[in-house]
């Protein structure tokens, strides 16, 4: 393998443009500061709007009807029936999507859950059929 010889000037050029390269890219102070600034300002913005926390909504079952009986909520939120009439009652899901909605007969209290996939859920009490409702998931 034939060694090669270059010239100084050659190599101090060489050794110049990589010392200019890396000083222009690591050491500009204009960019460091706007990075700087929108480091600040995505941290304040994610401090600020952070994540949602969960809601808790409430539908009143009372005078033979669910009060209001169409609700929208966001995903994750959690809807609580109170149940304060007469009559027992309980919430059953209409439909494939609203399948894991089926609470127990109550008569007084309350029974919740938790909305973690969006869609229309449709829902009805099965022991008063005319009494129906729906939850929005956005």
């Amino acid at each position: 393998m034939p060694i090669r010889h270059y010239s100084s000037v050659r190599v101090l050029f060489l050794v110049s443009v990589v010392a200019g390269a890396l000083a222009l890219g690591g050491c500009g102070s204009d960019s460091s500061k706007t990075a700087g600034t929108s480091t600040a300002a995505s941290s304040t913005a994610a401090a600020t709007s952070g994540p949602r926390t969960p809601a808790t909504m409430t539908v009143d079952v009372v005078d033979m009807k669910f009060s209001p009986a169409a609700l929208t909520v966001k995903t994750g939120d959690t809807v609580t029936w109170k149940f304060e009439d007469k009559a027992p009652h309980a919430v059953q899901g209409i439909g494939d999507v609203a399948m894991g909605i089926n609470s127990p007969i109550i008569h007084k209290g309350e029974w919740s859950y938790t909305f973690t996939v969006p869609g229309t859920y449709r829902y009805l009490c099965p022991l008063h059929p005319d009494m129906k409702g729906t939850i929005t998931v956005e």
